[in-house]
């Protein structure tokens, strides 16, 4: 067990809730498909906000959460899809967002889609336990709405904005919270599954031959499931062997919140009950990378997960990606 503990968690949600109405009148989407295909009741998009004020807000709810002020930091993680430009990170944005000291902390962002929290998290306990940093602030920070295709439904409907974050900290000699076990597994046949091709290099913003449809989210939502159905379960059969714990043993299984049909997969293919599962994609969407730390945090701000509770933070990426991380909040 790596001796870290999550000190303090926070979200920020933008004001405007979007509805299936509104949707399905926008789209021309049949009365109530949205909720028997996705499971989304609404979602919540941005107006004005912007990624570094988002990730900053839940810094601030963290922060307070934790009991801890800014000059404790000594690294701040975005852990998000979407940076808010292409350089700086947005990391050093929510620095001077939140009027942190300068010097105090580094900042950088990394980027696994809707894995991000968890990857940032295992990188994190690592970072604390090596003596690196003492404390580091995470957070993820996702507008998503401007990227949907209004072209593919499915996914048009399903995504919603959010910030969340985590304050990380070195757990002492009387906390039970620990990190015990992370696994990553990466299969790129399924890369092309889920992308936005623009922006990057190979379709520059400034190339005359990339299209503004280049720079819309696509998913082939089917082919994602399909695939990850065949391999989560032997994944998550590797996972437990190597952590040792039984799958009843957990407290609360928090999963990123794919879809519908993914959470109820879990629940009923991979051996959960449904009282272990934490859900709250019906209010939020699919919020990529603050998806996992967004529903980790309303369940402890909502008294569902507790000091001393075993959690597993479990979920599928872009890439595509599988991964699961075992800790004792």
């Amino acid at each position: 067990m790596i001796p870290v503990k999550i000190a303090g968690l926070g979200y920020y949600l933008p004001e405007r809730r979007v509805t299936n109405a509104e949707l399905e009148a926008r789209l021309h989407i049949p009365p109530n498909w949205i909720e028997r295909a996705t499971g989304v009741r609404e979602r919540r998009y941005v107006t004005d906000e912007t990624s570094a004020g988002m990730g900053a807000a839940a810094a601030r709810m963290a922060l307070e959460h934790a009991g801890m002020d800014l000059g404790k930091i000594d690294a701040i993680i975005g852990a998000s899809t979407g940076p808010q430009q292409m350089i700086p990170c947005t990391a050093a944005l929510v620095q001077r967002e939140l009027g942190a000291p300068e010097g105090k902390s580094a900042c950088f962002d990394l980027n696994a889609t809707c894995l991000s929290f968890a990857f940032a998290l295992h990188a994190t306990a690592h970072l604390i336990a090596s003596g690196a940093y003492r404390t580091v602030l995470i957070y993820s920070s996702e507008i998503n709405s401007p990227s949907l295709n209004p072209h593919e439904r499915e996914s048009a409907v399903l995504f919603g904005d959010a910030a969340a974050a985590a304050v990380v900290t070195r757990a002492g000699r009387k906390d039970k919270s620990g990190l015990w076990h992370a696994a990553f597994e990466t299969y790129s046949s399924g890369a092309d599954a889920t992308e936005i091709r623009g922006g990057g290099t190979k379709h520059h913003p400034n190339d005359p031959a990339t299209t503004p449809e280049m720079h819309l989210f696509h998913m082939d939502g089917l082919a994602v499931f399909r695939q990850a159905t065949v391999l989560v379960d032997s994944f998550l059969e590797r996972f437990f062997a190597r952590l040792g714990w039984e799958r009843g043993d957990v407290d609360a299984v928090v999963p990123h919140q794919a879809s519908r049909h993914a959470v109820e997969q879990l629940t009923r293919r991979y051996g959960f009950r449904d009282e272990q599962v934490v859900w709250d994609l019906a209010e939020r969407g699919n919020c990529v990378g603050a998806s996992l730390p967004l529903t980790l945090a309303e369940a402890v701000h909502g008294g569902r997960i507790r000091r001393g509770d075993r959690v597993l933070l479990v979920g599928t990426g872009a890439g595509l990606t599988l991964g699961a991380l075992a800790i004792t909040y």
